[in-house]
């Protein structure tokens, strides 16, 4: 049995809950697989397209063009394995119908068209590229070795140069790991993770402006901006441990997570209701927690009996009259192996996915009734 790692990255489509995922594989053509759920009828229908340049280990998606992408992945070059990163376009047709059948795409995939390449011939192993939030789809991010690589998109994304760069400097051969784009100040601001620490910089001057040095006892995983607090922002790590933190004072994280055994790959903020975090870690368990105190509403909604869902236990007197409180709403272990990758719809905002080693998608929802403690 071929074991595929997957990578995955919801789209920017906006009326369709879809994921994108991507191989890995050393001995066969590897490909882009595009998943969609079809909620009414509760069933997800497959199209594959083959990424014939190498293991794909990082997905982006532009927040303007639905068919254009980017992917970080392994080729061989003189004997030595390098990371590079491209942007591609999906074929026209893939999404009309034009397959005969839903096999079709599967058993004759059509190629992702080539659009550029984000390489430049001075910075290699690229980890991640970032596409500026809510833009024009015109600017990204790569982050290769100790280099963030501020990029512009010219030409419907066919051309692609280097408008500025930062450098992480210290001892040793410092290596960023990951990092997001802030949809907050403008888009003007950028966090990095690189070993154990988490930096924030600004694209205006490309400059350092904030350093939480030893933010895990371990290497950094992942990150995420919380999407309605502008300061604030998720962590995790090979410590096992989730943190939040408030970038203004960085000497201490405002909230600390124990909740999972090993190391913690993936965090994510719900992009309307940012209480709602996801964690997934290779103990092969994906959490749903609630963190209503460091949230936007800290003082949640109060809620009757009845509307909570039916079934519902409610012993606790005067429960309704008490605003929520920080949990762990669910913990989801239908992962044999390592999770990977957690994401939430940008379609639906209650329901999102996870990835294991093995290759298995799972899609959730939120539990009912805390959608409607949220929303009532």
């Amino acid at each position: 049995l071929i074991q595929f790692l997957k990578k995955f990255k919801l789209t920017a489509e906006t009326d369709a809950i879809r994921f994108l995922v991507g191989t890995q594989s050393l001995k066969f053509d590897n490909q882009i697989h595009i998943i969609d759920f079809d909620d009414e009828n509760n069933i997800i229908n497959k199209t594959v397209l083959l990424h014939q340049a190498g293991e794909i280990w990082h997905i982006g998606t532009s927040p303007a063009d639905k068919a254009v992408l980017t992917t970080c992945f392994n080729k061989t070059s003189d004997s030595r394995v390098v990371s590079c990163a491209a942007v591609w376009r999906m074929p026209s047709d893939w999404e009309t119908g034009s397959h005969e059948s839903p096999d079709d795409s599967v058993h004759n995939p059509q190629s992702l068209e080539l659009l550029c390449h984000l390489d430049d011939r001075t910075h290699s192993n690229t980890a991640c590229v970032l596409w500026e939030p809510m833009g024009d789809g015109k600017r990204v991010m790569s982050l290769a070795d100790n280099h963030a690589l501020l990029w512009d998109l010219q030409e419907s994304s066919t051309q692609a140069t280097v408008s500025s760069t930062a450098t992480l400097e210290g001892k040793g051969q410092l290596k960023f790991t990951s990092g997001k784009w802030s949809p907050h100040h403008n888009c003007s601001q950028l966090t990095t993770a690189n070993d154990t620490a988490i930096r924030g910089w600004d694209l205006r001057t490309m400059t350092q402006i904030y350093c939480i040095e030893n933010a895990h006892g371990q290497l950094v995983r992942d990150l995420d901006i919380n999407p309605n607090r502008q300061y604030y922002l998720a962590s995790c790590g090979d410590d096992c441990k989730v943190k939040f933190w408030d970038v203004r004072n960085v000497q201490e994280p405002v909230k600390t997570l124990e909740d999972h055994s090993h190391w913690v790959w993936s965090v994510r903020y719900n992009h309307s209701h940012d209480q709602l975090v996801l964690t997934a870690s290779s103990d092969s368990r994906l959490i749903l927690s609630n963190m209503v105190s460091i949230s936007s509403e800290p003082f949640g909604h109060l809620v009757d009996d009845e509307e909570l869902s039916e079934g519902e236990d409610n012993h606790q007197e005067d429960k309704s009259k008490e605003p929520l409180k920080d949990s762990v709403v669910s913990t989801y272990e239908e992962h044999e192996d390592s999770v990977y990758a957690a994401e939430w719809s940008s379609a639906d905002p209650w329901l999102f996915a996870s990835l294991s080693y093995d290759g298995r998608l799972v899609i959730n929802r939120v539990p009912r009734a805390l959608k409607y403690r949220i929303l009532l």
